[in-house]
């Protein structure tokens, strides 16, 4: 229970988080996974979790909402780091606010988009891109716990869960 109690953090009085993200699938659609790195002070937390089908756009997004909602208290000044570009300039770019504003009209990863928006909306997140597969530590490991969590599972026949909402949104696109 008090896991669940949240905080509010006055500017300055907690350390900034820093969360590393990666998302990754095998066929895109197919198994797919995604590693999250949380770093606090002296602090680390690494999470992963996979699914049968899914896209890579859809793990690396909830990467950085699985990283986001483990943060405990809210007002938490937050870096993240990415190398999704999808993730990153929905953010950065406006893209996001322009989705939100005509109402999600063609717009995948909705279900996703709007739980970013929920705990997004609790802290103070600056978003940071850094190229993927280029030796960056924390990237590097990201990925590895993506892809062991997804495709690594099914490859060792390790059932994974359903992404409830890929199939929600892959049937509204074949009506």
């Amino acid at each position: 229970m008090a896991d669940d109690v949240r905080k509010t953090a006055t500017a300055g009085s907690r350390p900034v988080i820093r969360l590393y993200t990666d998302g990754a699938s095998s066929g895109n659609p197919g198994p797919g996974g995604y590693g999250v790195i949380l770093r606090c002070g002296s602090l680390s937390k690494e999470m992963s979790g996979g699914f049968a089908c899914t896209t890579n756009n859809r793990m690396e997004l909830l990467a950085v909402i699985t990283g986001l909602e483990a943060v405990k208290w809210d007002n938490a000044e937050v870096e993240v780091f990415s190398d999704s570009s999808y993730v990153v300039k929905a953010v950065t770019e406006g893209w996001l606010q322009n989705w939100q504003r005509k109402g999600w009209k063609k717009v995948k990863n909705v279900d996703l988009w709007m739980r970013f928006l929920e705990v997004y909306s609790r802290h103070r997140v600056t978003f940071h891109w850094i190229k993927g597969h280029a030796g960056h530590p924390e990237n590097e490991r990201c990925d590895a716990l993506a892809v062991d969590a997804g495709a690594g599972a099914a490859a060792r026949g390790e059932s994974l869960p359903e992404d409830t909402g890929y199939r929600s949104e892959e049937n509204l696109l074949n009506l």
